[in-house]
């Protein structure tokens, strides 16, 4: 089933207690649908600038991302951000950030994008996400993300966006802020009391609770003994998730009752081991070697770890 994406593409210098690395791609516009691209072919919206190479056009190509509405804009400059993570590798400074193309708008939705079912509202202004809802008038499954920008600064429109999504994916930490509840159970039924069906909360390397409206799922995260960059994990786990989705269907949108408790549980879990190959290397260097089958076998494994007898 048809699953898009409007997300940003950047070029990041990365350190880390472990290293660095200069000039690599980045951006959720290609962390979601590379991990979306295991289960199904996504969609891509973007801009990027004339600055943009050729090799990074190539790792696209890598992942079977369909471009259509992928514009290369003469003139622009392409988003770049340079961080660096502190000794936990939770927590990151930015030492130098060029919005760039993030400033424009966003290239027109394509012809052939009008009839995606599965949409993810990356990180933009709560004003351009809702214009994008309008767009997609087959839509079954709408999440977004957002961060503690918007939540400061236009909290109204961001709210606006929620009451009319399907589900909200979201940091402890952002939850918190928008919600003003310390306690992640709490700040999470504040969430769903605004109208989605679902809210995932992101906790890090202590995994994710998803409150549903019929119940709860919590789930840990994947015990990595390999932690290189962290930079993309939450977007990947995004793109796990719902590119598996994706790849189920739903029998009818998720507003209407089309997304089980049970179905939203086994797609964290999809998630949370897309992203444990994530943080195996500087930017998609690990991703690029990982293969449906090592995702499900990793899986088995996870799924054997939280087993009781």
């Amino acid at each position: 089933m048809p699953l898009i994406v409007t997300g940003a593409v950047g070029i990041d210098t990365i350190e880390t207690p472990t290293g660095r690395a200069d000039e690599v791609l980045g951006g959720s516009g290609i962390y979601f649908p590379a991990a979306a691209s295991y289960f199904t072919r996504p969609r891509l919206l973007t801009a990027v600038g004339d600055d943009f190479a050729d090799e990074h056009a190539d790792l696209f190509k890598h992942f079977d991302i369909d471009l259509t509405g992928f514009e290369r804009r003469a003139g622009s400059k392409t988003f770049r951000w340079h961080g660096k993570y502190l000794d936990n590798m939770n927590d990151r400074e930015t030492i130098a950030v060029d919005l760039n193309i993030l400033l424009e708008d966003l290239p027109p939705i394509p012809d052939a994008y009008r009839d995606s079912e599965y949409i993810f509202l990356a990180v933009t202004t709560p004003a351009n996400q809702l214009k994008l809802l309008d767009e997609f008038p087959q839509r079954k499954l709408v999440v977004a993300d957002t961060i503690d920008l918007y939540i400061q600064t236009d909290r109204d429109a961001l709210v606006e966006v929620i009451k009319k999504i399907d589900g909200v994916i979201i940091n402890d930490s952002e939850a918190q802020l928008l919600t003003e509840k310390s306690n992640l159970i709490h700040a999470a039924d504040a969430i769903l009391e605004l109208g989605p069906t679902f809210v995932v909360i992101k906790k890090g390397e202590h995994g994710a609770i998803a409150r549903h409206r019929d119940g709860f799922g919590v789930l840990p995260a994947y015990p990595a003994d390999k932690v290189i960059d962290p930079t993309g994990a939450g977007d990947s786990f995004a793109g796990g998730m719902m590119g598996y989705l994706a790849s189920q269907g739903l029998d009818r949108p998720a507003a209407d009752g089309g997304l089980s408790l049970d179905q939203l549980r086994r797609s964290l879990a999809f998630g949370t081991i897309v992203a444990s190959y994530n943080i195996e290397d500087f930017g998609l260097g690990r991703m690029k070697t990982v293969t449906r089958g090592d995702i499900d076998r990793r899986l088995t494994d996870y799924a054997g770890m939280m087993r009781i007898e």
